[in-house]
């Protein structure tokens, strides 16, 4: 078989395909017209982030069979189209996480003590000894907004210089962080308050986009710290710019931005502010462990044996993969409704099987589709049937799995509970998801990107008073669902919507009289 190494990585790596018996084109500078004539040729493909792998370059790749990504991100590779050509997508997520966390330290470090600032000083030839005098990190707090890999590595090394660290992450249980020695803040608004410096640790995501903005920065100390080396655009750069000129914060260290590269803007004039390139990441200790990685990962897929990092496939065997495929988008979407609707707050997870779906077949790919479903909206690195169930180990999910052959009202059905929330799902065939319990109520809701939940009084008018709400926003109602118990009590309605729900639209419907509560949903 052979290899195309489309850029640089470890000469370890590259030592590592010649040993398994494959034949390694290294062509970091071939053109994309050659790397698209020959192509086809190639069995496993490696790139870094510069090679875009699009579905021009797949289409052509007759015998290809894994996309090596020497590196965390894979959104140089249309991910569809290689699954749908049955190519493995495998990354080297924790090739970096090292790095970036001592990169979070040390722009944390570089800011209490002026470093940059001393050192272009000096340059130019001054000696202002007086004008840079720096803070201590020792007793004071860190506040990490999410506790994945990085973060927990972050919380280690600030521990070890006395830094007291609180952290907020709703998919951490309570047990994890008292291993991590790490105290919880219930809310993020708490850790805001309390922290000294503040780092984040998120994915991007449409909802943590901008988590970091005017309101936040107004619930914090005067003179906080704030460090991102995350993703761009988590925190909102206008935003922290007004809170620095304000004096509310007193510096930054920023490595990510929502636009890049960033050469221009705000924050590049403000002296209190210390940027970097995008170079958390950017080791020789990570750049070798990513190729090295890449490389275990491309061998162990050409070979057929276990790709650990498989962002695209699950490796199970076939037959159970048949039979269980249609079940699988339905047990993703309970389980991005159930984390929406505990707020995240994971940590315990009791799912039931029944019905003909468990008649001789092993049920537990769907349990890590579900986990999939709660866990791919809030950490960093892609979420795969691979990685799921380690990640949920490491957030302290416990999963209680129950299975029955009999068959009530429903052929087959999968049914979440956690305290007094309960979701079930079914299949009225491949594809037609329904959502057949929520709460106490059983309901025929057909799941959508966009949903509104609307706890409420069973009595006339709600829905025209919600529908007029709505209307008078211009949001599209595209179905509409609802639940009782008995007449004239508690019911919940389900809103299939076309656009998405503002938090003051939101408010207009909660003040509805009889109704308690309203939620939207992405899922």
């Amino acid at each position: 078989m052979k290899v195309l190494v489309k850029e640089k990585i470890a000469e370890g790596g590259i030592k590592k395909l010649k040993e398994a018996g494959f034949e390694v084109d290294f062509a970091p500078d071939m053109s994309r017209e050659e790397m698209l004539q020959v192509i086809g040729e190639y069995d496993g493909l490696i790139v870094r982030s510069a090679t875009k792998v699009n579905e021009e370059v797949i289409l052509k790749a007759n015998n290809l069979k894994v996309i090596g990504r020497a590196g965390i991100g894979v959104d140089n590779i249309d991910l569809s189209a290689a699954t749908k050509k049955g190519i493995i997508v495998a990354n080297a997520p924790q090739s970096n996480i090292t790095s970036v966390a001592e990169h979070a330290i040390a722009l944390l470090l570089a800011q209490c003590r002026f470093i940059p600032n001393a050192c272009a000083s000096m340059k130019s030839g001054k000696w202002e000894k007086s004008k840079f005098v720096g803070t201590e990190v020792n007793d004071k707090i860190l506040g990490i907004v999410g506790l994945g890999r990085i973060g927990t590595l972050v919380a280690a090394r600030a521990r070890g210089l006395g830094i007291k660290v609180l952290g907020y992450d709703p998919y951490v249980s309570a047990e994890r962080f008292k291993r991590l020695g790490i105290e919880a803040a219930d809310k993020m608004e708490d850790l805001l308050k309390k922290s000294d410096f503040i780092t984040v640790h998120l994915p991007k995501t449409k909802e943590t986009m901008g988590a970091i903005s005017k309101k936040e920065f107004s619930l914090m100390k005067d003179g906080v710290r704030i460090i991102n080396t995350a993703r761009g655009g988590i925190i909102d750069e206008d935003a922290l710019v007004d809170a620095i000129k304000s004096g509310k914060v007193a510096s930054a260290g920023i490595d990510v931005f929502s636009k890049e590269p960033c050469t221009e803007g705000p924050l590049l004039n403000l002296e209190q502010v210390i940027l970097t390139p995008h170079i958390a990441a950017s080791t020789r200790e990570a750049q070798d462990k990513a190729g090295i990685i890449t490389a275990e990962q491309v061998i162990a897929a050409l070979k057929g044996d276990f790709v650990s990092n498989a962002v695209n496939v699950a490796t199970v065997a076939p037959e159970i993969v048949e039979v269980l495929k249609p079940y699988l988008p339905l047990a993703e979407v309970l389980g991005k409704l159930f984390a929406k609707l505990t707020d995240g707050r994971v940590n315990f997870l009791d799912v039931e099987y029944s019905g003909d779906i468990v008649s001789g077949d092993n049920v537990d790919l769907l349990t890590v589709a579900i986990l999939k479903g709660v866990l791919e909206s809030v950490v960093q690195e892609p979420v795969t049937y691979v990685n799921a169930p380690i990640l949920a180990d490491e957030r302290g999910i416990v999963v209680k799995e129950s299975r029955t052959s009999e068959a009530c009202e429903y052929v087959n059905l999968i049914t979440l509970k956690k305290d007094s929330l309960t979701i079930a799902g079914t299949l009225l065939s491949p594809g037609k998801l329904r959502i057949v319990k929520l709460f106490d109520y059983d309901v025929d809701v057909i799941p959508s990107r966009y949903m509104l939940l609307i706890h409420n009084e069973d009595k006339p008018k709600m829905i025209g008073k919600v529908g007029m709400t709505l209307g008078g926003r211009n949001i599209n109602i595209a179905r509409m669902q609802f639940g009782r118990v008995k007449a004239r009590g508690e019911a919940i309605s389900i809103l299939n919507v076309d656009e998405p729900v503002s938090e003051e639209v939101l408010e207009e419907i909660r003040a509805i009289d009889g109704v308690s509560e309203a939620r939207f949903i992405v899922i």
